[in-house]
């Protein structure tokens, strides 16, 4: 594993890296040879694509085995991109990365909040006249969205300015995005509503149904992005004691399921022995207690992931009716993973581990092939690029990612690596944040910069931390 031949692949790696973008897009230019979805008469030829983004949903942990109308609809009628990274595990700078097709230290969005992230960030670094839908509009598309876009979007900053690019929204505002019962919405260019009392899935559910009617009646190419915050903790900033940040809050109809169901008790669940290195080494092993509690974590994470699989159903069977199914792409994906007691971590993303960086990626539609497996390395910046080839849309050379193969007619060289990195201070979520004095640090600097490389000989995810200590894992071991 730490052989030096294995080590001057990562450095290698580590150094193509910098020169990706370019490399790529010299090979995937718009002029390039891979070849185009399938045209029908409609809307010019062009497609329609919807896509459904859930908040810290990962793959290892397998939520998706709780969702079965998921896989009825999308699961088995597409393709499965079963190595699908993230480059950052945080909200708002993995939004920005998909957005945009770019690295985070490229957007440099490289936090949730300002000065160095969130919604401000995103505005003053030029990017809301630069980014997928306003692509799209320029290309014909009518454009969608509904649910959070990014962390520090606000009913103070919503309108200064609006983002631009969308035919028709119904955003997500804090100081209510993450409130499950309590959540704020704001549509198109109206005031902000504050939903006492109601749930934020239902809302959502509404909502989409609205604009997808909306998408569907225009009789335009359209792009819809629905994008509910399950299975996100629930964040609420009144609260008088404790932490703001809260077991997920799911809907009371499925409030009841799962009962006994328990976190994934692999190898690296709450070890015996410290593991990782830096702040992460230092945690204590958890009790009974906080283990207890991470398992009811887990189950109301899948509890509130049940609107979302009916959001699912909703979306195709609206497609269906409108005669639009077979014409459309449905993506499905989330923004970022999250661990609940692996290497003793308490409830949590931004670390560079499986459970934080792989996450789902699930795509339907013309030309793809159902119930079929892609072992291809995929990551959140070859999102944009994606979506703009399914559009017939010409990439464009600034972006860092490659559309990925979608089709099986698409042989396609693929880069083997994708870059994951983290800036600032690592987040614990829920009641059992640890870092306390006990014996464990309070809010510990997260700053790292790793590389996740796949391949079938070798399976490795190599980090230096910004104290200057490294780790190197084969991961083929921690997940035979």
């Amino acid at each position: 594993m730490r052989s030096s031949a294995l080590i001057k692949h990562i450095l290698l790696a580590g150094s193509l890296s910098a020169v990706a973008a370019e490399s790529s897009q010299a090979a995937l230019s718009p002029k390039d040879e891979m070849p185009q979805p399938q045209r029908n008469a409609t809307h010019g030829g062009k497609k329609n694509i919807v896509f459904i983004l859930t908040d810290d949903q990962d793959s290892v942990l397998d939520s998706v085995s709780y969702m079965p109308k998921l896989k009825e609809h999308i699961v088995d009628k597409g393709t499965s991109f079963v190595n699908h990274f993230v480059t950052t595990a945080i909200c708002c700078p993995s939004r920005v990365a998909l957005w945009t097709g770019r690295q985070p230290h490229n957007t440099n969005v490289t936090d949730v909040s300002p000065p160095y992230g969130g919604y401000p960030k995103f505005v003053s670094q030029g990017f809301n006249e630069n980014y997928l839908p306003v692509w799209l509009s320029e290309a014909g598309y009518n454009t969608y969205y509904t649910g959070k876009l990014f962390n520090s979007h606000t009913i103070n900053n919503y309108n200064s300015p609006y983002p631009v690019g969308w035919t028709g929204t119904n955003f997500l505002l804090d100081p209510g995005t993450y409130d499950y019962l309590n959540p704020i919405y704001q549509r198109d260019q109206d005031a902000p509503i504050h939903h006492k009392n109601e749930h934020t899935s239902d809302l959502i559910a509404q909502h989409a149904q609205e604009l997808l009617k909306d998408a569907i009646d225009a009789k335009n190419p359209f792009f819809v992005t629905i994008a509910p915050i399950a299975p996100h903790s629930n964040i609420n900033v009144n609260r008088e004691a404790g932490s703001p940040m809260t077991i997920p809050i799911p809907a009371k109809r499925h409030a009841h399921l799962f009962e006994g169901v328990k976190v994934p008790r692999t190898d690296n669940f709450n070890p015996d022995s410290p593991s990782g290195v830096s702040w992460i080494r230092k945690l204590k092993q958890l009790n009974d207690s906080a283990v207890a509690y991470i398992d009811d974590y887990h189950r109301a994470r899948l509890q509130s992931l049940q609107s979302v699989d009916e959001l699912v159903e909703q979306v195709t069977k609206q497609l269906e009716d409108a005669g639009l199914l077979d014409e459309t792409y449905i993506i499905y994906s989330s923004d970022n993973g999250f661990h609940l007691g692996q290497h003793r971590l308490p409830p949590g993303k931004e670390c560079g581990f499986e459970e934080d960086i792989r996450v789902p990626l699930f795509i339907r539609g013309p030309g793809i092939a159902a119930s079929q497996v892609e072992k291809a390395v995929t990551t959140h910046i070859d999102l944009a690029p994606t979506v703009l080839k399914l559009a017939g849309v010409p990439l464009r050379k600034d972006s860092d990612g490659t559309p990925i193969p979608v089709s099986a007619n698409e042989e396609v060289k693929r880069h083997e690596h994708v870059a994951v990195e983290y800036w600032g201070i690592a987040i614990a979520e829920g009641e059992i944040g640890g870092f306390d004095g006990e014996g464990q640090i309070r809010m510990p600097n997260n700053t790292y910069k790793g590389l996740r490389i796949v391949h079938e000989d070798y399976d490795l995810y190599y980090s230096a931390w910004c104290n200057n200590e490294h780790e190197l894992y084969d991961v083929k071991v921690c997940f035979p």
